[in-house]
């Protein structure tokens, strides 16, 4: 499991000018390294918000599986998951639609969720 996401932004020229312009002087080593440092100082910046949501929110904060094992369990134990995650929720490959339908209540995340195309498309009115 990789622990980064490949995501893609859109700059003006004059703004990725200056990006290049300050990795050629040696600020930063890439572009990369810049955009990392850019919103590592965005988060630092505002941590207390971001800890003060996911305590009121009873959040999880980092990776959340769902192995078809444990939500067998809860569907015995007639239990429903209600999933809030900054970070990664996975639902592991062999869960079929028809268990995370009966099991899921509503599923939020702040991250990647994955799971299968078919356990997507099943829960796709509960996840925000």
């Amino acid at each position: 499991m990789a622990d980064t996401e490949k995501i893609t932004i859109n700059m003006s020229v004059v703004d990725l000018g200056k990006v290049d312009l300050l990795v050629d002087e040696g600020f930063y080593s890439t572009r990369t390294d810049f955009i990392r440092s850019a919103i590592r100082r965005q988060l630092d910046k505002h941590d207390a918000k971001v800890e003060e949501s996911i305590t009121r929110k009873a959040m999880i904060v980092g990776a959340m599986i769902f192995t078809k094992k444990g939500l067998k369990k809860r569907m015995a134990k007639n239990e429903k998951v209600s999933a809030f995650v900054v970070g990664m929720l996975m639902i592991e490959d062999d869960v079929e639609p028809e268990l995370a339908d009966a099991v899921f209540e509503s599923i939020q995340v702040y991250g990647v969720f994955k799971a299968s195309k078919a356990v997507k498309q099943v829960l796709a009115d509960r996840v925000k």
